[in-house]
């Protein structure tokens, strides 16, 4: 497939992020290293190529190998320097106003956590405690917490690459949401993490909400095969997967997981890992399972494994709604009530989570390799919230291996991940993923897929 590029050579001026900037600042942009050059530019591609229907990374990076992107210094601040750019993100020969404030995120994000937080020495990455402190930067840098506001930002968890009837029960609930006044909080990309955000704008304008919140949260790794949708308002760029499981879970109020695949289960798994924990078994946190009729499967199949692995304990954290948008709106409604009376007993912040606990095996980026997923234990006999934080990364390998370019090239060379574990483990996992591959739930050629995993007991 040859995607269509706009080779004109143009210059951008910062819309939504970096307005005001020094010229020391720029500088500093203009000399990152080449790792952060090259991350700008493979996210950047990302922003532009919204709205393609590819979720394989390599696809698109090899489609645009000729991209070009420059900064460079004006007297008034910074400007991008743009050539051989995704054509659909050009009206009459002009960037869409959308894509370019999430252009300028993605770099206000990328520079600010490689010269602010990478290089500050009071942002200790081998204490739990200044991960979040990282975190909590790099949202307030976003202005994304907003200390002046009832909770009301409802996180929805779903997959990129859904049917139409579930992207349109998904729209159905934002919508529902919308009326209600609830924010909205997603991965930022396409399917059922764009059909929330679409009905509650819808919602909103039936209430004249006029300052109704988007909030798209992703990372380099994923962006690709998750471009940020039109919608979103306010794009966050974490510097991995695990800080941007834990802004969701500090920033949100309530969770919804709609249909998905394993990134939905990977989601889904960092959260009960955290709500497990000892530490957090006051703290009650909303969490709404939920899709059309036809989805039914898709939840009992999980609700099986959680159940068969993690046990009764771990099925108590959640209420599964099927085909009912109006229940699922009203049940989370309640939820961030409470969620509020519960912070304002405890003193803490409605803008962030601080007092949700956190353990430091949650908040360590899992290097993907075939190595590290031969070695991640799956013992039956581990503490709950061990167990599921083992298979989060289970997961995230698979995602991987699915759909980011640096995964998908290792299956290539080296084959398939071996994932080993007790039969106890492996068993329930093995008819999940296989349900998984049966529905066409990994990739959207699900059709031609070939798994990037192979189980052992």
């Amino acid at each position: 497939m040859n995607l269509p590029v706009f080779d004109v050579e143009l210059e951008i001026s910062p819309r939504g992020s970096l307005e005001l900037i020094s010229q020391q600042e720029v500088e500093k942009l203009r000399h990152a290293d080449t790792h952060i050059a090259d991350l700008f530019r493979r996210c950047a591609i990302a922003v532009l190529n919204s709205g393609s229907n590819i979720d394989d990374a390599t696809v698109i990076f090899d489609q645009f190998r000729d991209f070009e992107i420059e900064i460079i210094q004006r007297p008034r601040g910074v400007k991008l320097r743009i050539k051989n750019a995704p054509a659909t993100a050009f009206v009459d020969g002009r960037m869409i106003g959308g894509l370019k404030e999430h252009l300028f995120a993605v770099l206000r994000d990328i520079v600010f956590m490689h010269t602010k937080i990478a290089t500050d020495p009071q942002f200790d990455f081998e204490r739990s405690e200044s991960i979040t402190e990282a975190v909590f930067h790099i949202l307030r840098n976003a202005r994304v917490l907003k200390p002046n506001r009832d909770p009301r930002l409802v996180v929805c968890w779903g997959g990129h690459s859904v049917p139409d009837h579930e992207y349109e029960y998904s729209k159905e609930v934002g919508y529902q949401l919308g009326l209600r006044g609830l924010d909205i909080c997603t991965g930022c990309g396409p399917g059922a993490m764009k059909g929330p955000m679409k009905g509650a704008a819808v919602g909103h304008a039936k209430q004249r909400i006029a300052d109704g919140r988007f909030v798209g949260i992703t990372e380099p790794g994923i962006i690709a095969a998750e471009p940020p949708n039109a919608i979103v308002d306010q794009l966050v760029i974490m510097p991995d997967i695990e800080k941007r499981l834990e802004a969701f879970v500090r920033m949100g109020h309530a969770i919804i997981v709609f249909p998905g695949g394993v990134g939905t289960c990977e989601e889904i798994l960092y959260l009960l890992g955290i709500l497990l924990h000892p530490k957090n078994a006051a703290h009650r946190f909303p969490l709404v399972f939920t899709g059309p009729r036809s989805s039914r499967r898709y939840f009992e199949i999980i609700d099986e494994m959680i159940g068969a692995i993690l046990g009764e304990a771990a099925g108590e954290l959640y209420e599964i709604v099927i085909d009912d948008a109006e229940t699922v709106a009203r049940r989370v409604l309640e939820g961030v009530h409470g969620g509020r009376a519960q912070r304002r007993r405890s003193g803490d912040a409605y803008y962030f989570n601080w007092l949700l606990e956190v353990p430091f095996e949650f908040q360590q980026p899992f290097e993907v390799s075939h190595e590290s997923m031969l070695q991640v234990p799956l013992f039956a006999d581990m503490a709950p919230h061990l167990l599921a934080s083992n298979l989060r990364r289970i997961f995230s390998g698979i995602v991987a291996g699915n759909v980011k370019e640096h995964g998908i090239r290792m299956i290539k060379r080296d084959g398939p991940f071996e994932i080993r574990g007790e039969v106890a483990v492996v068993k329930p996992l093995d008819d999940l993923l296989s349900t998984f591959v049966r529905d066409r739930r990994m990739k959207v050629a699900a059709e031609s897929y070939v798994p990037c995993y192979k189980l052992a007991s």
